[in-house]
């Protein structure tokens, strides 16, 4: 596959697609935050202020067949990905809540499993939610909360930043799904320690935008960090870290249980690397951001334009214009 062919094979995935089903929810709410001070959407949380911080808001649907297919696994899911939200915007977690549908003649006893494993696991309590045991359908969700003294954002990345790519390779991937298990059999301790590096490194003012990969992987991943922004970015794929079993054109789509983009101040780079590898982790640079808002695939002496959000919008939010 040429750069040409796996440029229009990323495009084409459904992760990337389904970022662009986010433009629902920005044609209704965008016209209510278009203000400079509204809480900005389209971040991994809602960063809403409080006090000398910020409380943080998100929630979650997970993936009808996984709920189906991996009951436990969807539960634990559904704690994690909220936990990881919270960090990515330089938070701690503090509490979640669920809402399971199920059928009658369906158990819901699996996908509580997971769901209280990883509460133990990432030691964030479930609080409350919602129950229906008689849907005609199988649906959970969760919501979390949680605090940053100091955030990261999608909304802070800047032209002339390094893009690091922090991610956990000391895991497995899922035998059905594209997903990077890096969590489910570690230490809870090690975890923590590792999540806690993000708000670490917002309070230290090492960083101050970042982003989880998410569904769409590093490539819807990077272009929402891109869109909100408004800048462009050329992606070395020949830096992007991953396991050697898998192919490059499969892991850029790939959802990692532990991983993060951050756009980071070229003086800053060096140490916001000690910090992951000191926990062995790895860090590396993928990407540089640039003005025109383009993102650009690099592979040794080729080049080529993976998207133009000028032309193209993805999710539809960004960052309101400077008056």
């Amino acid at each position: 596959m040429n750069l040409e062919e796996l440029a229009t094979h990323l495009r084409q995935a459904l992760g990337v697609q389904q970022k662009q089903d986010i433009q629902i929810a920005a044609r209704y709410l965008q016209p209510h935050f278009a203000q400079p001070d509204s809480i900005l959407l389209g971040d991994d949380c809602a960063a809403i202020p409080d006090g000398d911080g910020y409380l943080l808001l998100a929630a979650e649907g997970i993936w009808p067949q996984l709920i189906e297919t991996d009951p436990w696994f969807a539960g634990w899911c559904a704690v994690m990905v909220n936990v990881s939200d919270i960090y990515a915007m330089g938070g701690r977690p503090l509490a979640v809540v669920d809402t399971i549908w199920h059928q009658p003649h369906t158990n819901s006893d699996a996908l509580w499993a997971g769901m209280l494993a990883a509460s133990q696991a990432y030691q964030v309590p479930i609080v409350g939610g919602h129950s229906n045991h008689h849907s005609p359908y199988d649906a959970l969700s969760v919501a979390i909360l949680g605090r940053s003294n100091s955030l990261l954002s999608s909304f802070k990345a800047r032209p002339g930043d390094v893009v690091l790519m922090a991610i956990d390779l000391r895991g497995r991937s899922h035998p059905h799904y594209p997903f990077w298990n890096a969590t489910q059999e570690a230490p809870p301790e090690r975890l923590r320690a590792d999540l806690s590096l993000l708000p670490q490194l917002a309070e230290s003012g090492f960083c101050d935008a970042a982003k989880d990969i998410s569904m769409g992987g590093v490539m819807g991943t990077l272009l929402m960090l891109l869109e909100a922004s408004r800048c462009g970015a050329v992606l070395d794929l020949a830096a992007v870290p991953r396991p050697a079993e898998i192919p490059l054109e499969h892991w850029l789509l790939f959802f990692p249980s532990y991983g993060f983009l951050l756009s980071v101040r070229p003086d800053q780079v060096a140490a916001v690397q000690a910090e992951f590898r000191a926990q062995e982790l790895v860090c590396e640079a993928i990407a540089h951001l640039q003005p025109s808002p383009q993102l650009l695939l690099r592979h040794k002496d080729e080049e080529t334009l993976f998207w133009d959000l000028s032309e193209q919008p993805l999710t539809g939010f960004s960052a309101p214009i400077p008056l």
